[in-house]
């Protein structure tokens, strides 16, 4: 059964390498140059105990002390000395010395080639991966995105990709160089004793079990670590996005613990992962120690019986050199496999990502034209999640004429960012369809559909830079007097200006130097700038006074006639002068006409107008 299951979770891991393995791309020659170099550099390192002791040997049997001289190495003295009686034997050092200092040189040369196609092809490996993976993300939908948490692509854009990096480090360097050691320092000590090299061949499965069983156990530990590790990055990510809010409710001590908690998960996981590996080193020494000691007992033993016959104490000094090799080599896996076990999971998680598949894409033979900005439900039906109980919008049918300006309104909750989110195809109905110029959504290119909305969203956003490089996010080419014209439009030209730098003011990380009202301003003037066939307003004037409210409501109306115009506000003067006003009551339509028909027969829509009024008069009276 356990069988079964290692042989499952392995064809499971197939596809995932393949998957990685495509971000290798241009680094494919330093992958293959690095192993190579650390080859030879190894099979270097691996010569060089064994002509110390073809140097001893040779040198033993110039001295005449050697009991049965090797007929090899009598040949090899000859050749050294060209048949000398009585050879020099500083010539025969400086000859082997000059051989030593030539494979030295040529093993760090190797070593450092194997150092810089190594650090290459990790980091481009990196680096190629982190971009597939974001320009991945870019074309996500909204439900993608939901599926994974932002916190979470976070954590994988950064701790495992890191994780992947120093495991793939390590596979084209150590990975190579510690079995390609091991081998090699294995068929040199069968080439000097091969019953003395059976220690190893017993000791050698008996680590590999001990190191697969503690693999066997820790990959699932770092499963749940990494899980942990999106729960932590969400628990900061929250704090730090809104500090103001949790200082103004002085609850810094409530999100200290929340961290703590999330923090001491990891610990627990990571110390129980730990505590697993930890077991290798211990097991590791056992073996190759216990290996060493019996070279010791039963090669001495050999020497003394034999009387230097079977194994020469020269043959027994690169023995134990070629063990302590197989130890580094040992350690070396022991240190891949600790690599391997916590990359294992991040690779997995990361290939998660690049076989996501967007729930929106563009069609074949896509329209690329958006002729106008005429917009039409018809049944339109939609649900976050197949699986729900219940749609979040329902039943919706309307139409609305290119130009026209339409208001929304409704609780909080009623579906009203959920409907207008179907036009540029943020998400798709459930059922039913959403026509833009006469045509489904659904048949356009997604680019051109969606630069031909442009949608202030209920949230709204800035980024780190200039104001006019914000502004520019609306259109990259935008003149300056284009940008002003906007500015103007939205109500912010005045403010800009009031600020010392104008529109090289630089907006700190989220807008965080600009008031609400106006960032909203800045978002507005940032959507004209695309000068869409369709303007989504999403609440996005909240923040605002009723007079500048006003104000932008008829420089929409003034100078983009041609575009239509959606406006979901609370305030029932941000929409009374709509050409038609919607009324959205718990996912559903429940009512659509004018200011005045609506005010006429529609009671929510009198509740509204009549308490908001009533409001405004108390406060112009307490004024």
């Amino acid at each position: 059964m356990k069988n079964k299951i290692k042989n499952d979770e392995s064809q499971r891991f197939i596809p995932v390498i393949k998957k990685l393995g495509k971000s290798v791309r241009e680094y494919k020659k330093p992958s293959l140059l690095a192993p190579a170099f650390v080859m030879l550099e190894t099979v270097i390192e691996c010569l060089i105990p064994w002509i110390m002791t073809l140097l001893l040997g040779v040198l033993e049997i110039a001295s005449g002390n050697a009991n049965n001289p090797d007929a090899f190495l009598v040949k090899l003295l000859d050749f050294l000395t060209g048949g000398a009686e009585n050879p020099s034997y500083l010539l025969l050092i400086l000859e082997f010395g000059a051989a030593f200092m030539v494979l030295a040189t040529i093993s760090l040369l190797c070593g450092i080639k194997a150092g810089k196609y190594t650090a290459k092809a990790s980091s481009g490996f990196a680096k190629n991966l982190r971009k597939d993976m974001y320009y991945k993300i870019q074309d996500f939908s909204f439900s993608n995105i939901d599926k994974f948490s932002t916190s979470s692509l976070v954590t994988r854009l950064t701790t495992d990709i890191t994780n992947v990096e120093m495991s793939y480090m390590m596979i084209i360097r150590t990975a190579v160089r510690a079995p390609f050691m091991l081998i090699f320092a294995m068929i040199m000590s069968f080439t000097i004793n091969a019953k003395m090299a059976l220690i190893f061949v017993c000791i050698a499965p008996l680590l590999a079990l001990g190191l697969t069983l503690i693999m066997i156990k820790a990959i699932p530990f770092f499963h749940r670590i990494f899980k942990k590790y999106d729960a932590l990055n969400q628990s900061v990510e929250e704090n730090v996005r809104g500090i103001r809010v949790v200082k103004s409710y002085v609850r810094e001590d409530f999100e200290k613990d929340k961290f703590r908690k999330a923090s001491d998960d990891v610990r627990q996981n990571f110390t129980k992962a730990e505590k697993l590996i930890a077991l290798n080193t211990p097991l590791m020494n056992f073996c190759v120690y216990s290996g060493i000691i019996l070279i010791f007992v039963i090669g001495s033993f050999i020497i003394i019986e034999s009387e230097n016959t079977l194994l020469q104490w020269t043959e027994l000094q690169s023995f134990m050199t070629y063990s302590f090799q197989i130890l580094m080599s040992l350690m070396m896996l022991s240190m891949i496999m600790v690599m391997i076990i916590m990359s294992i999971a991040s690779a997995k998680r990361i290939s998660e990502v690049l076989n996501e598949q967007s729930s929106i894409v563009s069609p074949e033979n896509a329209i690329t034209e958006v002729k106008d900005g005429s917009i039409s439900f018809e049944n339109v039906a939609f649900k976050y999640n197949k699986a729900a109980d219940r749609y979040a919008v329902e039943n919706i049918s309307f139409e609305i004429k290119s130009g026209e300006t339409v208001g929304i309104i409704g609780a909080t909750g009623s579906g009203k960012t959920t409907m207008v989110s179907l036009i540029p195809r943020l998400y798709d109905v459930s059922s039913g369809s959403v026509k833009v110029a006469g045509e489904d959504v659904r048949k356009y290119d997604l680019d051109a559909l969606r630069n031909s909305v442009a949608m202030v969203l209920q949230k709204n956003v800035l980024f780190s830079g200039t104001i006019k490089e914000n502004l520019k996010w609306g259109n990259k080419d935008a003149t300056d007097e284009e940008i002003f014209e906007a500015a103007r439009l939205s109500q912010a030209h005045e403010f800009i200006l009031a600020r010392p730098d104008g529109y090289e003011t630089v907006i700190e990380q989220g807008g965080a130097n600009v008031s609400g009202g106006q960032k909203q301003r800045l978002c507005i003037a940032r959507a004209l700038l695309k000068k869409p066939k369709i303007l989504i307003l999403d609440d996005s004037t909240s923040a605002v006074d009723t007079h500048t409210d006003a104000l932008i409501r008829q420089g929409l109306k003034k100078y983009i006639p041609e575009t239509t115009k959606i406006i979901i506000a609370q305030r029932i003067a941000s929409v009374q002068d709509a050409d038609k006003i919607i009324i959205l009551e718990n996912g559903t339509v429940s009512a659509l006409g004018t200011h005045d028909e609506l005010l006429k027969n529609n009671k929510i829509y009198q509740e509204l107008y009549y308490s908001q009024n009533k409001i405004q008069s108390e406060e112009g009276g307490n004024d």
